[in-house]
């Protein structure tokens, strides 16, 4: 069974502040993304947004769970998300890495770490992802 999103990725809320994900190692329980750091990301102070950090943390995790429970017959949701931003990022590109820390039938539990260009970690976050079925 395969699952087709009713918002294709490139046309939701995440090609908004200009999510680019890297699915390679989903199966494994890894998944890279980028963000670009726009004018339209910034706060009244000239950082990114928390918000947008927090998204990124949340999407990277929820997609990486989805691959791999949607051909079971599962959709997956965030559930909780915990994002720690550590220092600003005003320009560049924000680097983030998810890696499962738990797979369980019914959530997953992951540990992002979000980057800049220097490769300072910007923001950590500990997202848990609800594994539902699929209703027709």
């Amino acid at each position: 069974m395969t699952f087709t999103p009713p918002v294709p990725f490139e046309e939701g809320f995440d090609s908004t502040y200009g999510l680019d994900l890297d699915l390679d190692r989903a199966a494994e329980g890894v998944v890279a993304a980028r963000v670009p750091v726009r004018e339209e990301l910034l706060a009244e102070h000239g950082a990114v947004h928390g918000g947008v950090l927090a998204a990124l943390a949340e999407a990277t995790a929820s997609t990486g769970t989805w691959v791999v429970v949607a051909p079971q017959g599962s959709m997956a949701m965030g559930l909780s998300n915990d994002t720690t931003v550590t220092a600003p990022v005003r320009e560049g590109v924000i680097h983030s890495e998810a890696r499962a820390v738990t797979r369980g039938d019914d959530a997953w539990v992951w540990a992002v770490e979000a980057r800049d260009d220097a490769g300072e970690v910007v923001a950590f976050s500990r997202i848990t992802v609800a594994v539902r079925p699929l209703r027709g």
